[in-house]
């Protein structure tokens, strides 16, 4: 039975990082509000991610400050004193954020279950959110969302960005050719692919007549890798690796035509704007962590490593096992990225 039957008059929603798994969880608080368009949503976040969520409407937004250690959970705890919610929904089992849940007030307070949970999770909640059968992370946020009453638990995003950030987007994008946005590096550098793999795909994609354009943070890792990238291919290539703004990087994604990345943030934030979007995978089960609508579209040696790494097949592991490798992402050939280019083009009408 569904905690409400009824609109509850507020929530908190608890999700701190990162950005792939703060656009997982909109889906499902804008589920919420499709549903209860009068509840009272108040979203506690990190400060990077807090900067996505201008994207999205209805919601009160607190800064939970990592760096500042202890003081950030006095500080959220004086801003949250003297109120009670109807429930918390404490979406993350990291033991960082149930230590802040000892500040906030909620009749009810909702976790994962053992099947999900980690960090001792359960003992700072009343209620355990029963583990979907589907193992993306997304569809765990989203029992959530079932838990509490909501009937519709469709993932829909409704994200938006000022004219100014599309106007800065548009001006790099080609209104001739077909524009690929090629996110090249994650913030761990294991999850990278290498140079060599980029520069042969971006060949393959200018000689299709596409205009490339690289992106991502100003991260060192991610910076030096564009770099090394546009080292070994010197043809026009628009570097905007370190140039964006989260939000302008959100309207580069959604302008354009088709985004490949590795597991990172902007992949599912493309995902999140109905982008086409490749993702390429190694350490993490992409049918978990993979961007949710184009699954069909990633290029995976996880499976292939999991089971060398282990003895043992997929079925007969844990969905949630990882690849301890560093070097697993060097599995995935050229070969093959380009023909799920080839492929993606064709299924969505690229060509």
């Amino acid at each position: 039975m569904a905690l409400f039957d009824t609109a509850p008059q507020s929530l908190c929603i608890l999700r701190l990082s990162a950005i792939g798994d703060v656009c997982n969880t909109i889906a499902t608080v804008q589920a919420i509000q499709h549903q209860w368009p009068t509840t009272q949503i108040t979203w506690i976040t990190g400060a990077l991610e807090a900067k996505l969520l201008e994207s999205i409407d209805g919601v009160e937004l607190i800064v939970f400050d990592k760096k500042k250690g202890w003081r950030a959970y006095q500080q959220l705890w004086s801003i949250l004193k003297g109120r009670q919610f109807d429930a918390l929904l404490h979406m993350q089992y990291a033991f960082r954020a149930s230590i802040a849940t000892l500040g906030i007030k909620a009749r009810y307070k909702l976790g994962f279950d053992a099947k999900r949970s980690q960090d001792f999770q359960t003992l700072f909640t009343n209620v355990k959110v029963p583990s979907p059968n589907k193992p993306h992370v997304l569809d765990g946020l989203m029992a959530f969302a079932h838990e509490i009453g909501v009937e519709d638990i469709t993932p829909k995003w409704h994200l938006n960005y000022s004219q100014k950030d599309g106007s800065w987007a548009q001006s790099y994008l080609s209104t001739s050719k077909r524009n690929l946005v090629l996110v090249p590096g994650a913030s761990k550098s294991y999850k990278n692919w290498h140079a060599e793999g980029y520069s042969q795909l971006i060949q393959h994609v200018r000689s299709q007549g596409w205009n490339v354009i690289l992106a991502g943070s100003p991260a060192k890792v991610e910076t030096d890798l564009a770099e090394s990238i546009l080292t070994l291919y010197q043809d026009e290539v628009t570097n905007l690796v370190g140039k964006s703004s989260l939000m302008q990087m959100l309207a580069l994604l959604d302008k354009c035509d088709l985004v490949i990345a590795p597991d990172t943030g902007p992949a599912h934030m493309a995902n999140a704007m109905n982008t086409p979007m490749i993702g390429l995978y190694a350490h993490h089960n992409p049918q978990r962590t993979g961007p949710y609508q184009y699954l069909d579209y990633v290029v995976s040696v996880w499976e292939q490593a999991i089971e060398e790494q282990t003895g043992k097949s997929t079925q007969q592991l844990s969905w949630r096992s990882r690849v301890k490798d560093k070097h697993a992402m060097n599995r995935i050939t050229s070969d093959q990225v380009i023909s799920m280019f080839d492929l993606v083009c064709e299924k969505e009408s690229l060509l």
